[in-house]
């Protein structure tokens, strides 16, 4: 799963970030079809997920899921929508500041949670009720990341999103 560093100079070059990113929105699914129920603070289990999601429990590749803030204005507009809700794209965590696929593979914390890319966050068919025709592919390439928790602890908004070196 996570790849041993690449001291190349490609390899080199994709370890460094500008900044670290910040969490602006946490939300838990609490089951299959239920709203998104949004929070402040969530407590991550390692190797499950977050306390109260329905994935938590679950083979830990998709623990948490995250999205880019900075994609939500673009999926909106893709989607002819003004603004986008976080809770209708069933994502944990809305991240800004920080490439969320330039996590894949990678270990990161947030606050005191470490966690690992484990892939792409793919749409599901559910988006085209959320966002209307067309929502599927207006996630398509948007969707986010998945991660597994490495060591738990609690997340909250405000949180800083830093990439392990």
């Amino acid at each position: 799963m996570r790849q041993a560093p690449d001291q190349s100079p490609l390899g080199q070059l994709m370890a460094r970030f500008p900044r670290a990113g910040r969490v602006d929105w946490i939300g838990v699914r609490p089951g299959r079809d239920a709203p998104v129920t949004r929070c402040e603070t969530v407590e991550a289990e390692a190797g499950k997920g977050l306390c109260g999601d329905r994935y938590a429990g679950g083979s830990g590749k998709r623990g948490v899921t995250l999205i880019q803030a900075e994609h939500l204005p673009v999926i909106a507009m893709l989607a002819g929508v003004d603004a986008v809700d976080p809770a209708l794209l069933r994502r944990n965590l809305v991240v800004s500041g920080i490439p969320l696929l330039a996590l894949k593979g990678r270990l990161f914390r947030i606050g005191g949670v470490v966690l690992e890319g484990t892939g792409p966050c793919d749409p599901c068919s559910k988006m085209e009720a959320a966002l209307g025709e067309g929502g599927y592919n207006a996630m398509r390439g948007h969707g986010g990341l998945c991660a597994r928790i490495v060591e738990g602890g609690m997340i909250r908004v405000g949180d800083p999103v830093v990439a392990s070196s």
